[in-house]
């Protein structure tokens, strides 16, 4: 067989252009990390996942010897900052911690057609750093003990006029409260904030009568009685809140999720740093004064495996999609 001195000159090239693409990053996987890792937290300060976010950076600064700093960059329900994660090089410098707010907010940006990113292929998991269940919460001037008391509420007087706050458009409660809405025929005005410490003060004043979130952000007032609340969307009952029935007793099936905290990085990032941002974010969460504090915020430290953090992902994005399509949520 006969080859031009053209073709093999080309052949060449892209043999050449392969191996110095592998080498480069290889290169790249063992001097990593070489200068700080940026935690995005799509959120404010002061929420679950900002704090679960500084307490990693913290035991990651310590290990990897370099700083690991969370930015807060808050906004769309955390859209704004899963953008700019997915935009930025993937060589584990930029990295992401989110929620169940991520699958569910994604598929309404979609759903609009405004969606910057591709949930399904443009971030790739690191790991679920910690479980934490999520609580559908109330000011204490409702009248009602738990969610399907809420809702008979609401049926029965039609002149009254509740509002229901979320961290932000497409997140999980203003899922949950379209989706009370439209199948059990009540009526509240959404209030949409900019994330959970924001919720919970808006909360507090009593300008929202029904809101929810992760539990540690408002366990302390729970048991305080400056909220009271109505529902677990667990499984099953919570050991630190055994009188909160879950929305499944109550009658809302629909409304069972699984709470949790991961990091991502943005796809294509070498499958080594990957896994070594995988241990470092396991043994952060499993030090022992970690574990103390987490458990304290009613969190479980977990550290997963990426492709557990991915396959969470995926689940979430398959459960909601339909729900956020009949539901026509969007975010503007």
């Amino acid at each position: 067989m006969c080859f031009s001195a053209g073709w093999l000159k080309t052949c060449g090239w892209l043999v050449f252009t392969a191996m110095a693409s592998g080498f480069s990053q290889q290169a790249l996987s063992q001097s990593f990390p070489a200068r700080p890792i940026r935690i995005i937290v799509p959120f404010p300060a002061g929420g679950t996942t900002d704090i679960i976010a500084r307490l990693v950076a913290q035991r990651m600064s310590e290990t990897l010897g370099q700083p690991a700093v969370v930015e807060n960059r808050g906004g769309a329900g955390g859209s704004i900052g899963a953008d700019a994660v997915a935009k930025a090089a993937p060589d584990g410098y930029t990295i992401l911690m989110h929620n169940i707010t991520f699958p569910l907010a994604s598929v309404a940006l979609a759903q609009a057609n405004r969606a910057p990113y591709n949930i399904d292929t443009d971030f790739a998991g690191i790991s679920i750093a910690a479980n934490v269940p999520l609580v559908i919460t109330a000011h204490p001037s409702v009248p009602a003990s738990d969610l399907r008391e809420f809702v008979t509420l609401l049926q029965k007087d039609r002149t009254l006029k509740y509002n229901y706050g979320s961290t932000g458009p497409g997140s999980f409660m203003n899922i949950v409260g379209e989706v009370m809405k439209r199948d059990e025929r009540i009526d509240m005005a959404h209030i949409p904030l900019k994330g959970a410490a924001p919720l919970k003060q808006e909360l507090l004043a009593g300008r929202l009568q029904l809101g929810g979130d992760q539990l540690s952000s408002s366990l302390a007032e729970i048991k305080r009685g400056s909220l009271k609340a109505l529902a677990t969307n667990a499984p099953q009952r919570l050991s630190v809140l055994p009188e909160v029935p879950t929305v499944r007793e109550l009658g809302f099936p629909k409304l069972e999720a699984d709470g949790w905290n991961g990091l991502f990085a943005p796809a294509k990032t070498p499958r080594e740093i990957i896994e070594r941002l995988q241990r470092e974010t396991a043994a952060a969460v499993r030090h022992p004064d970690s574990v103390k504090r987490l458990t304290d915020l009613a969190a479980e430290p977990v550290g997963s495996t990426p492709a557990e953090q991915d396959a969470m992902l995926r689940r979430q994005v398959a459960q909601f999609r339909p729900i956020i399509r009949e539901l026509g949520v969007t975010i503007d």
